[in-house]
């Protein structure tokens, strides 16, 4: 792969302690909200509990070593249709393992597939075979971290998904896989649609599915598939005010997220106490406290709250996003967690589903709860294809 050529460029993560110094401070002298005596998170984080975390994400996180542990990786960034790509591009040692483009989600970054590169890159090593490896290309999307901010609007997930699949040409990939969750479920199809001669399958999780206002197919729905409907509706009337904010005004959102640490823990660490495994009663229990704050903290360092609420304006607003369209023709494989509302039918009039995988625990966010069964999704997904 080409280095210093005007593709690619090696990138190496050092955050100034100044910058590292100004959060904890930040965080030290937030001004807390009391909590309303005799509720709990159905209002929201409560302080109670919030408040512990921003104590331990000033004075006992390590940044540094979450830093390390990326900088172990081969990282890069490539300039592509006028913006900057950050990537990660580990490449097995297997001569004939399969590409693949990791596509993280909101609000999450590249931390979230740490812990599957070892797997996915050497499964040999993970009680895998050999001709299950990938070489993997794991970006942060444009926008998010490392990324930065695009340099204007009109960053719509077509042309997210456009610039991705660039990138996989640039990298020399003719022939590669995609996986994604949350966005990167969005964006994941989308990739192959921009390139259809070269992804050979899509995997995706926490995939939305929408109704398709064919009566036929509404009746025909399992009491299963209804109660996740039902559930949909909930999450729309109950959990979905994050979406509206950030796809109709994040500008003023952004002021908020940008200037206050605690506040931004607040916004997203709501998103893992509600998506994840519900057996799970504060979010470490699914996820660990390290990981939620390494996903916060490159929001933070990169100053990208705003610009990644920015990506669901546009999404809100693209008529290209949500107009008909013919079916979809790569294979994709969909895997459905305890917390995901992905609705078999609706998801077969979009796309060309030949594998369909319901898990017994985990949620939303699949690379951090339940990593050993993603990696066997994905390894037996990929396998049918050779």
């Amino acid at each position: 792969m080409p280095h210093e050529d005007g593709f690619f460029t090696p990138f190496h993560l050092d955050v100034p302690q100044r910058d590292l110094d100004d959060l904890a401070e930040r965080l030290r002298r937030t001004r807390w909200a009391p909590d309303v005596p005799g509720t709990g998170w159905e209002r929201g984080v409560p302080t109670s509990y919030l408040r512990g975390l921003a104590e331990y994400w000033a004075d006992g996180f390590d940044w540094r070593e979450q830093e390390a542990e990326l900088n172990a990786l081969p990282q890069f960034t490539a300039s592509v249709d006028g913006t900057r790509l950050h990537f990660l591009h580990v490449r097995s040692a297997e001569p004939d393992a399969t590409p693949l483009l990791l596509l993280h989600g909101w609000p999450c970054s590249v931390v979230d597939f740490l812990d599957l590169v070892g797997p996915l890159t050497d499964p040999v090593a993970h009680g895998g075979a050999a001709g299950d490896a990938f070489h993997l290309v794991i970006p942060s999307l444009p926008g998010y971290g490392f990324s930065g901010p695009p340099p204007g609007p009109g960053w719509t997930d077509g042309r997210a998904a456009a610039a991705l699949a660039e990138l996989m040409a640039r990298l020399g990939y003719d022939s590669y896989g995609v996986q994604g969750g949350d966005v990167g479920a969005f964006l994941a199809p989308l990739v192959a649609r921009a390139a259809p001669g070269a992804v050979r399958g899509v995997h995706v999780n926490a995939l939305v599915t929408f109704p398709t206002g064919d009566p036929a197919v509404m009746a025909a729905l399992t009491e299963d598939e209804r109660g996740r409907l039902a559930r949909m509706k909930t999450w729309q009337e109950d959990q979905g005010a994050y979406m509206q904010l950030q796809g109709t005004r994040p500008q003023t959102l952004a002021a908020l997220l940008h200037d206050s640490p605690a506040g931004w823990l607040a916004w997203i660490v709501e998103r893992f106490k509600e998506w994840t495994d519900p057996a799970a009663e504060l979010p470490e229990d699914a996820v660990p406290r390290d990981r939620i704050l390494a996903n916060a903290a490159v929001y933070w360092l990169t100053g990208t709250a705003g610009p990644a609420a920015h990506t669901y304006f546009e999404r809100f607003h693209d008529p290209a996003m949500w107009a008909l369209k013919a079916p979809g023709t790569t294979p994709t494989a969909v895997a459905v967690f305890p917390t995901d509302l992905s609705i078999r039918p609706f998801a077969e009039a979009v796309h060309r589903v030949v594998r369909w995988t319901e898990f017994p625990r985990g949620g939303h966010f699949a690379a951090l709860e339940t990593p050993g069964p993603l990696v066997a999704d994905l390894r037996e997904f990929f396998r049918s294809l050779r």
